[in-house]
């Protein structure tokens, strides 16, 4: 019977490969030769794919489609280029610079100002932008790249034999220097995007590459340090492990790795460990709607919501805006403007708003300085990175969507303070403390976080869509030691990038 299924299954899957063909290429500047990114590929101007920041991308379509189906690829300041989609072989794709003649933009508006303009993108926002109950196909990759840049440990004095600088010093190494983690998820949404209480996600198909030795979580922490210490910790002992700036205990009994009897004070640290633990168990039991709600931030970054860190046209008094240029994107007329902060603001950036209707079709931004900053008895934490794209298209309603999101963000956290091992024993009489290891520690770990989001198709839903459908309960990604280039094989993606695909885990 296993055999049957198994003949089968290769029978569908080759009925499904004849019946798919893909065309993948490279998008480049035909003067420059460099890789063009953002730029959308489409058959038909209908659901479509977005280049990445290589200029590559793949597109899958049907055999069964017509002859005359076409390949359409667009993007901002270039001559949009079509194809015959079933006789396209090339393998790279040269756009060319779209060159604007002086009366067209004579023609197109009034010579407004800069400021003009943005107050006509306030005046039209809520009438430019969809607000409506949208059911979405789209495609969603995380990425994150963790660098433990310091890992200092000196030990000052040490009565304990087995915990001297070349111990301590081994315990530093086991510890993952770099770690990366890549999440990748193809879903339907249902409702008002950005709008957290008002989504819900169908997860198609979903992965999670990553290096398990490597993770860096406090889960894995606490067994890599586990199984060193159970090869040095007498049976009969325990250790107090005391940060001297904080003035509190934790203690990391012997019961931990399954010795002894449980003490009062240990419970309280296995109340703290069990607690952290758990934070983090949600987080990856929850897949669906722990990713529903970076999904939900992503959009909701945006310029059109009221409360969003890119409060240009909320605080437009505190920004210098400038007309740059003038270009086109998806063959419409845009103004190039560039914001600048002219004191406390966070952001810098470039807006691009369409002439006919003042809606802001793209922003390119930055942060200009760091975004948040706490430093306490030697603990720091700093959030020193925010940039991102957003592109918005017209859907069928007339209305602007959002078609792609980018957002890269950065933060790093330290410690630095004295650290102080008690060795005690349970079974001696009177004073339980027998050794003591007195260190001082620095450690600095830095995060960066990038997040792409591409919208391939919007359907307009009524509410009632919306509410009867019922989330999946319980969705778990594939998880993928290394890059495999089967697995989004007949589905519309962004490419990966070098990086994705030379992700090899060294277990």
């Amino acid at each position: 019977m296993k055999q049957f299924y198994i003949f089968i299954s290769t029978c569908l899957l080759s009925f499904y490969g004849q019946s798919q063909e893909s065309i993948n290429a490279k998008i480049l500047d035909s003067i420059s030769k460099e890789p063009i990114p953002y730029a959308t590929i489409s058959i038909n101007n209908n659901s479509g794919v977005i280049s990445n920041a290589n200029g590559d991308f793949l597109i899958y379509l049907n055999k069964k489609s017509a002859k005359q189906d076409s390949l359409k690829i667009r993007c901002l300041g270039y001559e949009t280029k079509q194809f015959l989609a079933n006789t396209f072989k090339d393998s790279i794709v040269f756009l060319s610079a779209k060159a604007m003649e002086l009366d067209e933009v004579l023609v197109s508006n009034k010579n407004y100002t800069p400021e003009e303009i943005i107050e006509k993108v306030q005046e039209n926002l809520e009438n430019n932008y969809d607000n409506n109950f949208i059911k979405r196909k789209l495609f969603y990759r995380a990425s994150s790249f963790q660098n433990l840049i310091k890992s200092d440990v000196e030990v000052n004095k040490s009565t304990i034999p087995e915990f001297n600088q070349q111990f301590i010093d081994s315990l530093i190494a086991a510890i993952p220097k770099n770690a990366d983690d890549y999440t990748e998820i193809l879903a339907d949404t249902y409702g008002k995007p950005g709008e957290n209480d008002k989504q819900k996600i169908d997860i198609i198909k979903a992965s999670h590459l990553y290096d398990k030795s490597a993770e860096m979580s406090f889960e894995t922490y606490e067994e890599k340090l586990n199984t060193i210490l159970k090869k040095h910790v007498k049976r009969d002992s325990y250790f107090k492990i005391k940060s001297g700036l904080f003035g509190v205990k934790t203690d990391i009994d012997s019961t931990a790795f399954d010795y002894g009897e449980q003490k009062e004070e240990v419970e309280k640290t296995e109340a703290m460990i069990a607690e952290e633990k758990k934070n983090e168990a949600a987080r990856k039991k929850d897949f669906a709607n722990y990713r529903k709600s970076e999904i939900t931030r992503i959009e909701h970054s945006s310029f059109i919501y009221e409360d969003s860190d890119l409060n240009f046209l909320e605080k437009q008094n505190r920004f210098d805006f400038k007309v740059e240029d003038y270009s086109f994107l998806n063959d419409e007329f845009v103004y190039k403007i560039s914001f600048t902060p002219k004191r406390k603001e966070d952001f810098r950036g470039t807006i691009y708003v369409n002439t006919d209707d003042f809606a802001i079709v793209r922003i390119d931004y930055e942060n200009v300085k760091v975004l948040k900053s706490f430093k306490l008895l030697g603990l720091s934490h700093e959030r020193n990175l925010k940039k991102g794209t957003l592109i918005y298209s017209k859907n069928e309603t007339e209305k602007y969507t959002l078609k792609y999101a980018e957002l890269e963000e950065g933060s790093q956290f330290g410690i630095k303070r004295p650290l102080t091992i008690i060795e005690k024993n349970k079974h001696v009489i009177g004073r339980r403390k027998q050794n003591e290891l007195d260190t001082d520690i620095h450690f600095v770990m830095a995060i960066k976080e990038k997040s792409e989001l591409v919208i391939f198709e919007n359907e307009q839903i009524a509410e009632i869509t919306f509410t009867d459908f019922t989330e999946k309960p319980k969705v778990e990604p594939v998880y993928l030691p290394k890059y495999d280039p089967e697995f989004w094989i007949g589905y519309n993606v962004i490419e990966p990038n070098q990086a994705i695909k030379d992700f090899k885990s060294l277990e």
